[in-house]
């Protein structure tokens, strides 16, 4: 994990799941992941799109030619933890594909006008994830 997602993780924690900087306003998740390779936990901080009862998360990577390494992670293990606000669940992860990705992702690109730019600079398809709360 990077200094500066410690930092983002830290305040989202400290905050009740708000944080400042560039990321004031917008709606953002820590995402636990199991690292496909270690085994170990991983926390990742994410904007995301409620749609329903499922929290959406997309693997943008800021557009690099490379899935990030959380999405790596949960194709591995689906099962992860969520923290939404001060909510803290596990969940399930699923990826989302064909029409219903291409709509959710234009969704996204639309409220948040980066997403469409990191569609731009890379040639991969952008992963969508749907994270569903386990039940029980």
């Amino acid at each position: 994990m990077s200094n500066g997602n410690e930092a983002i993780i830290a305040e989202f924690r400290a905050n009740g799941g708000k944080v400042g900087g560039p990321f004031e306003g917008a709606p953002m998740l820590l995402l636990t992941t199991t690292g496909a390779k270690s085994g170990r936990t991983h926390t990742t901080p994410l904007i995301y799109l409620a749609d329903g009862n499922r929290l959406l998360v997309f693997a943008t990577n800021a557009g690099a030619p490379i899935h990030p390494a959380w999405f790596h992670n949960l194709q591995a293990s689906p099962d992860v933890i969520v923290e939404v606000g001060t909510d803290t669940f596990p969940a399930i992860a699923t990826r989302i594909t064909g029409e219903e990705r291409d709509r959710l992702y234009a969704r996204q690109a639309a409220i948040f006008p980066a997403f469409a730019d990191y569609e731009t600079r890379t040639s991969r398809l952008i992963p969508v994830v749907a994270l569903q709360r386990k039940q029980g």
